[in-house]
């Protein structure tokens, strides 16, 4: 009996279409030299994407959006609008980001798979948890040793 849930999609009742676990019959067949070395390349490329990307979402992106509503809210007077448009504008950004993340990840799966490695899963989990921890990180130091929050003036 399959009641595994990774087996079942997640249901103990049975898949649900098109949740089958990709399989691949043979391992790809290896190209080039030349070949091998450009796909390589592109790989690193698209990884190097991948992870810059995954770094915006944790600063600039959130910083941007909150510039945008404070802009919105000194031209209206509004903070409610202000701040309405800074998080429209974060949620649009933030799911735009993710949904380009992840066709770079598929693509980075295939550039792999075309430079002959046998690649079956991706690099976005564990890049957007990677550049997570290192922001937290980062943010812990600022917000302990140089902002200093009990030091005020």
């Amino acid at each position: 009996m399959r009641s595994d849930p990774s087996d079942t999609g997640g249901l103990f009742v049975g898949r649900r279409p098109g949740t089958a676990p990709t399989r691949f019959r043979t391992l790809p067949e290896r190209g080039g030299a030349l070949r091998q070395r450009i796909d390589s390349s592109l790989a690193g490329t698209l990884l190097a994407a991948i992870t810059v990307l995954s770094l915006l979402c944790w600063g600039p992106i959130p910083l941007a959006c909150l510039w945008i509503g404070s802009q919105v809210d000194y031209l209206s007077g509004s903070v409610s609008f202000g701040i309405l448009i800074a998080f429209v504008g974060l949620l649009v950004l933030l799911f735009g980001v993710l949904a380009i993340l992840r066709r770079l990840d598929r693509a980075w799966i295939l550039v792999r798979r075309a430079a002959g490695h046998d690649q079956r899963t991706g690099a976005l989990g564990r890049i957007f948890a990677a550049t997570a921890a290192i922001c937290a990180l980062i943010f812990t130091f600022w917000f302990v040793v140089i902002n200093g929050p009990g030091v005020g003036g």
